[in-house]
C-alpha cells in the first residue's frame, strides 16, 4: 500500500470496514440486529493459507517482472480457479501491463535568470528534485519563461480557472500546493476546505499542466499544505521512477516536472519583484490571473530507461440478467521485493498485511459470490500489479478496460486488512462524495456500525491508492475503512496496534504473516466488502459523484455515450 510519498501507514492498518458482530475463525455468524440476506461464510483457514504462502520467503517480497511473479500470479489464478471464476480477458486470466523505469542522472542545477542581476542557482535535492514522465534519453530544459499559476487548477464546474488568457507554450508553470481553501477547518468552502480534493494533488498539477501545453512544472513545497516534510519528496524523487508505457513514450506530457524547496520560491520571487506570501493570498480568490515572473528557468538530466512488462489478474462471474454491467473488486498483488535488511539480516520485504490480506479477501468474495449463485450484474475481480510503484496496474486497466468503464456501475477496492478484532466503527475515505454513501449507510444502519470522521481529510488519502484511478476515470468505488474504536480495548487499543504496525512493520521485513494473528476483524471486513459489492451487483441504480464533485464531469459524459449506443 505504498504511493510516490506513501500513505500514512496507520490508515494502512486501519484500511477496512468491518461489522459489528461476533465472528469464528471460520465462520461468519451475522449480527441479530441485520435485516440482510443470510451471507454465505468467509473461508478463513484459505485466507490463512494463501496470505501465508504470498508473503513467504519462496515469493521474495512478490517484487514485478522478477521470477517471484510467475508464482504470485499462479498462486492467485489457482485461488480464482477453485472460487469458480472464469478467465476474465478473453479467455485469459490476464492483462499485460507495459512499464517503462526512468532514472534520472547527471541533475543540473536549476539555473533562473532574468534581465538584470546574477543569475541564481539552486542544487538538486537539497532545493529541488526534478524528473521527467517522457521516455527520452535526455531532457534539456533552457530558458523557459517563469509564470506563477497559483493553485494551477482548471475546475469548470467550479468556475474556477487558473490557466484562463494564457499561452504555456515553451514556458514553465510554478504552482502552489493543495487547494485555495485548505487552510479552513471545515469542509464549507469550493474546494472542500480542509479535506483535499484532487485539485489539491500534485499528480493533478502536472497533468494539469501537461495539457496546458507547459514545457515543464515546478510544484512549491510547503510542509503543512503538503502534509508531509521535504525528505519524503526527496526520497521518493530519487531513483527509479515508473510509469504504464504509452503509445508515444510520454511525449504528451510536460518535458520535466520538479518540485522546489518553499525557502527558494521565495527568493525566486523577491528576484522577480514579487512577494510570494502576497501572491499566495491572491491565488486563493476566484478570479486569480496568472502573473508572469518576468525569469527564465534552465535544467537539464540525462534518462535511463528499462521497459518490462507485468500483469493485472482477471476473473470474472457472469451476471444473470444484466451480464453487460459490471461491479469491479480490486486490490494489489504486489510488494517491495527486497529491500533494505533489517538488523537480523532479513532483507525480504514480504507484505504480508499490504497487501497479500487483500488478495486473500478477493479470493475469498468471490468463492463468497459464487456460492451466493449469479447476481444480476457480472463481477469481475482484478488482482493489480504496480501499485507500489504508483498505482500502475489499475491505472493500465482503467486506461485500457477489458469490460468498459461507461458499463461499470462502481466497485470495491481492498488494501492492507488488518489481522485484529472488529470494531464498532467505519471510516470513509474521501467523505461523502458520491451516491455510493447511500448503499455504505444501509448496510452500516444493518450492521450497528457507527461511522467516524475519517482522520487527517487534509493529507487526501482517497487520491493514493488503486480505486483511484478508476474515480478519476468516472467509476465511483468504495473506500472505507475500519475505524479505531476496536470491540475490545476501545480506541485506545485500536490507535496502539496501528502505530506498532506503522513503526515496526509497514514497508519493513517484519511485515510476515503469523499463525498467531486474529482473523475475525478481517473476516467481517470480508462481509462488508462482500455486502457493498453484492448490493451493488443485484441492485439497478447506477451511482453517480454528487454535484460539484471533480469526477462528476467525467462520469456524466461517459454515461451519455454510453446512453446512445
Amino acid at each position: 500500500m505504498a504511493y510516490r510519498f506513501g500513505r500514512a501507514a496507520r490508515a494502512a492498518l486501519l484500511g477496512g470496514a468491518v461489522l459489528l458482530s461476533l465472528v469464528s475463525d471460520a465462520t461468519f455468524a451475522a449480527s441479530p440486529r441485520a435485516a440482510a440476506p443470510k451471507i454465505p461464510a468467509v473461508d478463513v483457514p484459505m485466507m490463512r493459507q494463501m496470505i501465508k504462502t504470498l508473503a513467504s520467503d519462496e515469493f521474495e517480497g512478490r517484487a514485478p517482472s522478477t521470477p517471484a511473479e510467475q508464482k504470485t500470479l499462479d498462486e492467485i489464478v489457482a485461488r480464482f480457479k477453485a472460487a469458480g471464476l472464469q478467465p476474465g480477458n478473453k479467455g485469459s486470466w490476464l492483462q499485460d501491463v507495459p512499464t517503462v523505469e526512468i532514472t534520472a542522472s547527471n541533475v543540473s542545477p536549476l539555473v533562473v535568470k532574468g534581465p538584470t542581476g546574477a543569475p541564481l542557482s539552486f542544487a538538486i535535492g537539497k532545493d529541488f528534485v526534478a524528473g521527467s514522465y517522457r521516455a527520452a534519453p535526455r531532457t534539456d530544459v533552457k530558458d523557459s519563461e517563469l509564470v506563477f499559476v497559483g493553485y494551477g487548477i482548471n475546475a469548470p464546474e467550479l468556475g474556477w480557472n487558473d490557466y484562463a488568457g494564457l499561452d504555456m507554450k515553451g514556458k514553465t508553470a510554478v504552482i502552489l500546493v493543495n487547494d485555495p481553501d485548505y487552510e479552513m477547518q471545515s469542509e464549507d468552502g469550493p474546494f472542500k476546505g480542509r479535506r483535499m480534493t484532487y485539485y489539491g494533488r500534485w499528480t493533478y498539477k502536472f497533468e494539469e499542466a501537461a495539457r496546458q501545453g507547459a514545457k515543464a512544472a515546478i510544484v512549491i513545497h510547503d510542509t503543512f499544505p503538503a502534509a508531509y516534510g521535504w525528505n519524503v519528496v526527496e526520497s521518493s524523487w530519487t531513483g527509479a521512477q515508473y510509469f504504464v508505457q504509452s503509445a508515444n513514450d510520454g511525449m504528451d506530457q510536460t518535458e520535466a516536472n520538479a518540485w522546489m524547496q518553499k525557502p527558494v520560491a521565495e527568493a525566486i520571487f523577491k528576484a522577480a519583484g514579487q512577494d510570494l506570501a502576497t501572491l499566495t493570498a491572491a491565488a486563493k480568490q476566484k478570479g486569480f490571473k496568472a502573473v508572469p515572473l518576468g525569469l527564465t528557468a534552465s535544467l537539464s538530466f540525462d534518462n535511463a530507461i528499462r521497459k518490462s512488462m507485468s500483469h493485472n489478474v482477471v476473473g470474472l462471474l457472469p451476471g444473470k440478467t444484466r451480464p453487460d454491467e459490471v461491479v469491479l473488486y480490486s486490490g494489489h498483488w504486489d510488494h517491495l521485493g527486497r529491500c533494505n535488511a533489517d538488523a537480523t539480516g532479513d532483507d525480504i520485504c514480504n507484505g504480508a498485511v499490504d497487501n497479500a490480506t487483500g488478495i486473500a479477501a478477493l479470493a475469498a468474495i468471490a468463492k463468497m459470490n459464487k456460492q451466493a449463485g449469479p447476481a444480476a450484474r457480472s463481477q469481475v475481480f482484478l488482482a493489480v500489479t504496480l501499485e507500489e510503484s504508483g498505482t500502475l496496474g489499475s491505472e493500465y486497466y482503467a486506461a485500457n478496460p477489458i469490460y468498459p468503464l461507461a458499463k461499470t456501475v462502481g466497485g470495491v477496492n481492498m488494501d492492507a486488512l488488518a489481522p485484529t478484532g472488529p470494531t464498532r466503527d467505519v471510516q470513509v475515505t474521501g467523505g461523502d462524495k458520491s451516491e455510493l454513501t447511500a448503499i455504505l449507510r444501509g448496510v452500516e444502519k444493518q450492521m450497528g456500525l457507527a461511522e467516524s470522521p475519517e482522520d487527517h481529510p487534509e493529507r487526501g488519502y482517497y487520491y493514493r491508492s488503486d480505486h483511484f484511478s478508476f474515480a478519476k476515470l468516472g467509476v465511483p468505488m468504495f473506500a472505507v475503512g475500519r475505524g479505531s474504536d476496536l470491540v475490545k480495548g476501545g480506541k485506545a487499543a485500536g490507535e496502539a496496534a496501528a502505530e506498532d504496525y506503522t513503526e515496526h512493520r509497514y514497508h519493513q521485513p517484519s511485515d510476515e504473516y503469523s499463525d498467531s494473528w486474529d482473523m475475525t476483524g478481517m473476516a467481517q471486513e470480508v462481509q462488508l466488502y462482500y455486502r457493498l459489492g453484492r448490493a451493488l451487483a443485484d441492485g439497478k441504480s447506477w451511482p453517480n459523484w454528487h454535484p460539484n464533485d471533480e469526477f462528476r464531469a467525467i462520469r456524466d459524459k461517459s454515461l451519455a455515450e454510453a446512453a446512445k449506443k
